[in-house]
């Protein structure tokens, strides 16, 4: 009796080290797929950039190309969208003062002339990383009328905590009066 007690304690035994070797292997095997998987995406990433990203030579902004400085601010697009071109430069963003409509599509562009900076507008969810040679695009719209804050939400230097822009959103009736006056809108028009 004794033996046999003895007999099948040790097939437990076996079973149990043979089931713990699988799940050792499988947790080996799952951890290589996953590392093999981080160095193969990060390579790929390096050698091909995503095709959404959008470059452009910070030196040359003011000078040429979309990012002029009468190409500043809100514009009325074809299809009625608003397009919003903006520079973050140290230590401020231009124009100081953007108006958009509410109730319609918008799309900001925005690039930095000198060194990485953030862009949010407060009570939105509108919170992107602005860096030189980049162009950072996003969409949104605005429900309600009213007045935004823009802070730079990334040190960018001394003068930081003095970086910051309005964003005000106007019924869409008194823009399309605006616009009908200026081409491009900021607060000063």
């Amino acid at each position: 009796m004794a033996e046999t007690f003895s007999a099948k304690s040790n097939d437990t035994a076996a079973l149990a080290a043979r089931l713990e070797k699988r799940w050792a292997f499988m947790m080996v095997s799952i951890m290589a797929l996953l590392v093999g998987v981080m160095i193969f995406t990060g390579l790929h990433w390096a050698m091909m950039p995503p095709s959404r990203v959008e470059t452009i030579n910070p030196s040359t902004l003011h000078v040429s190309g979309e990012f002029v400085e009468s190409n500043l601010g809100s514009a009325v697009e074809a299809d009625g969208s608003i397009t919003v071109r903006i520079i973050g430069q140290q230590y401020s963003f231009t124009p100081q003062c953007i108006v958009v409509p509410a109730k319609t599509p918008i799309t900001f562009r925005v690039t930095s002339a000198d060194v990485i900076h953030g862009m949010l507008i407060t009570g939105t969810n509108i919170n992107s990383m602005v860096e030189p040679g980049y162009i950072s695009t996003f969409k949104t719209e605005f429900e309600q009328t009213g007045d935004h804050l823009m802070p730079c939400h990334e040190y960018c230097g001394v003068g930081h905590e003095a970086m910051w822009a309005n964003v005000r959103v106007v019924d869409k009736d008194a823009f399309s009066k605006m616009a009908a006056k200026a081409g491009r809108l900021t607060c000063d028009l």
